[in-house]
């Protein structure tokens, strides 16, 4: 009897295989079409002028030295910032980890040289002092830029008003 009682029973069916592969690729569609929705929404506006229209509406300049006439250096006394050299040294901790560090002095007026090359001279003596969990993360280069804008305000007694860094490795 117990047989007879789950033969009346009608089986439930499994979906085929090819309603699965169906739902599948109408489930990925969807999902490409509204990523590119997305895309299109976010993307920013086409350039008025592609790239192969403006390289053959400008002539071509051989010459280094005129195109280099074109562009604004970063290091002049009429934008009033100094160019340091590149600094490098050990770090304290591991001390065979070096650092190289490429920054720029925003002089508030006329910029002065003699200043900048103390400066140039602190922050050397100042990254000799500075271990490699100080330095490590985004938070770490934060408190160093900090530091260093410290220390550069109390050298020039706030006649630098900015310190840019150019160039920061750790090696």
């Amino acid at each position: 009897m117990a047989e007879e009682a789950q033969g009346d029973v009608p089986e439930k069916k499994k979906p085929t295989l090819v309603i699965t592969i169906a739902a599948i690729a109408v489930l990925t569609l969807l999902a490409g079409g509204g990523g590119w929705l997305v895309g299109n929404m976010l993307a920013p506006p086409p350039a008025e002028k592609p790239a192969e229209e403006v390289a053959k509406a400008e002539p071509a300049s051989g010459a280094e030295g005129e195109a280099g006439q074109d562009v604004p250096h970063i290091s002049t006394e009429a934008n009033g910032i100094v160019l340091l050299d590149p600094i490098t040294s050990n770090l304290a901790y591991p001390s065979d980890n070096r650092v190289r560090l490429e920054v720029a002095l925003m002089f508030r007026g006329a910029p002065d040289v003699t200043l900048a090359e103390e400066i140039h001279q602190d922050i050397l003596a100042y990254m000799r002092t500075v271990s490699l969990q100080q330095v490590q993360g985004p938070r770490g280069f934060q408190y160093l830029r900090e530091d260093l804008q410290e220390r550069v305000d109390l050298r020039s007694e706030g006649r630098v008003t900015n310190v840019m860094f150019r160039t920061f490795v750790i090696e």
